[in-house]
């Protein structure tokens, strides 16, 4: 790498880090089955595997806990979100709650897939601020979708506009808090942590209770 990509390198993550820039990622994994109708199949096993939020925090390993919430912001068993629900997110070895809000959802025939971007604490006590609780802007998103092509299976993980949540009011109080997790605990773990579910989803690696 010359002289000149490393500065603007350098250039790209301050500005990452003051909230100027977003990245974008992708995380895939794929299964090739020896015939249309297993591949069928283990399609239709991913979409149960993807819209079953809850079951992810059960990945083997180190893993963050997901727990769906319903559109009242009440915790609930669903097996399928709805636009409107919310995630909570727990990274490992933290107590700092990330939620993400529910925006899209959507299925085909050889598509599944839903859209979540970072969002307030549904029903926050009068006494809290009402401001993002995620590390990263409400212009990020997360794309989470399997697809069938063929007889292969693919899962993916889709980041985009993915901007530290460290500016203004919407960060409330956690914006330095939000930097040191975007750019610290997060951005180290983040590729295992989709990398793992989306293997889940393609059904290379399965949760502690199957």
């Amino acid at each position: 790498m010359g002289i000149k990509k490393i500065v603007d390198k350098v250039k790209e993550e301050i500005n990452v880090l003051k909230g100027d820039e977003s990245k974008d990622k992708r995380y895939q994994n794929e299964q090739d089955y020896p015939d249309v109708a297993s591949a069928r199949a283990a399609f239709e096993e991913s979409k149960r595997k993807l819209f079953n939020v809850n079951l992810w925090s059960k990945l083997e390993g180190i893993n963050s806990t997901f727990e769906l919430y319903d559109d009242r912001g009440c915790k609930t068993t669903a097996e399928i979100p709805e636009i409107g629900y919310y995630v909570k997110i727990t990274l490992p070895a933290s107590n700092v709650e990330n939620w993400v809000n529910v925006s899209s959802i959507r299925q085909e025939d050889n598509l599944a897939e839903f859209t979540v971007h970072p969002s307030e604490k549904p029903n926050p006590p009068a006494e809290e601020e009402a401001v993002t609780k995620h590390f990263f802007t409400k212009e990020a998103s997360s794309t989470f979708r399997v697809e069938l092509q063929g007889t292969k299976l693919i899962a993916s993980e889709i980041g985009e506009n993915e901007y530290i949540n460290n500016q203004g009011e919407e960060s409330g109080n956690r914006s330095v808090l939000n930097t040191l997790i975007a750019e610290g605990g997060w951005a180290g773990f983040q590729g295992l942590q989709w990398d793992k579910l989306t293997s889940y989803l393609v059904h290379q690696v399965e949760t502690k209770s199957e």
